[in-house]
């Protein structure tokens, strides 16, 4: 299902014997655009602890809800190394949040990063809410900032959920329009200056099929998206990999 990053953030985690916390962030890959964690708001009953948990010990989406379901315990999520307060995450921490929870393939892979284990933190774990506001650089100028991400969690349970899409918006647009980009289409990311630049022109951006917040986000929209584009699609790309 695609869904939007700001409908997750409304979520709580639900583990078998209460609620473990509230989602705050997610933190991506930014060379991927994997979710590699929820970062994780544990209220009153962990306070001072920082906590993200892996996409893959979700078994259970209600975003009606506003509930994702864990088969994690309060007290296993107590008794998980403890994080700095702040980004980065060492590759030292994430390493023996992997031990410790038993994540998969992806947190496997990182004990094969040697020369990175001392490192103060991965450089491409980015913050959904920090990339949040960064501007939109065309083949010809300016337009617009990311307002929000569409998360795709076909792969619930296997810990690779992704970020199909940013929700762009351009207030300067009349009438006021919100549209979709496939992050992976992105030519270049300025992480300092904070543009996302894509080899479009503001008219292709401008005109193409419109998104609404508050309507879902179905194949029969995404057909309509890649035609006008005439780019590949990616669940096909995905099935001839299978």
């Amino acid at each position: 299902m695609l869904i939007a990053a700001k409908s997750i953030y409304k979520c709580s985690i639900a583990g078998t014997d209460g609620t473990v916390g509230t989602v705050k962030d997610l933190l991506f890959d930014g060379q991927s655009w994997q979710m590699r964690y929820f970062d994780i708001d544990t209220g009153r009953w962990l306070p001072g602890r920082r906590v993200i948990l892996s996409p893959e010990v979700i078994r259970a989406v209600d975003y009606a809800g506003q509930k994702l379901a864990t088969p994690l315990t309060r007290e296993q999520v107590k008794n998980s190394p403890p994080l700095e307060s702040d980004l980065p995450v060492s590759r030292r921490k994430e390493i023996e949040l992997a031990d410790y929870y038993s994540w998969g393939v992806y947190w496997a892979n990182i004990k094969a990063i040697q020369e990175d284990i001392d490192a103060e933190g991965d450089p491409n774990l980015r913050s959904a809410r920090a990339v949040s506001g960064y501007r939109i650089r065309a083949t010809d100028g300016e337009i617009g900032h990311v307002d929000d991400f569409i998360v795709d969690d076909e792969t619930l349970g296997q810990g690779s959920w992704g970020i199909r899409y940013l929700v762009i918006v351009n207030r300067n647009w009349l009438p006021d329009r919100t549209v979709l980009i496939p992050p992976v289409w992105a030519e270049s990311i300025d992480w300092e200056a904070q543009h996302v630049h894509i080899d479009l022109t503001r008219e292709m951006i401008e005109n193409s099929p419109e998104y609404d917040p508050d309507a879902p986000i179905n194949r029969q929209y995404e057909e309509v998206f890649y035609d006008y584009y005439g780019r590949p699609r990616y669940w096909k790309e995905v099935s001839r990999t299978v």
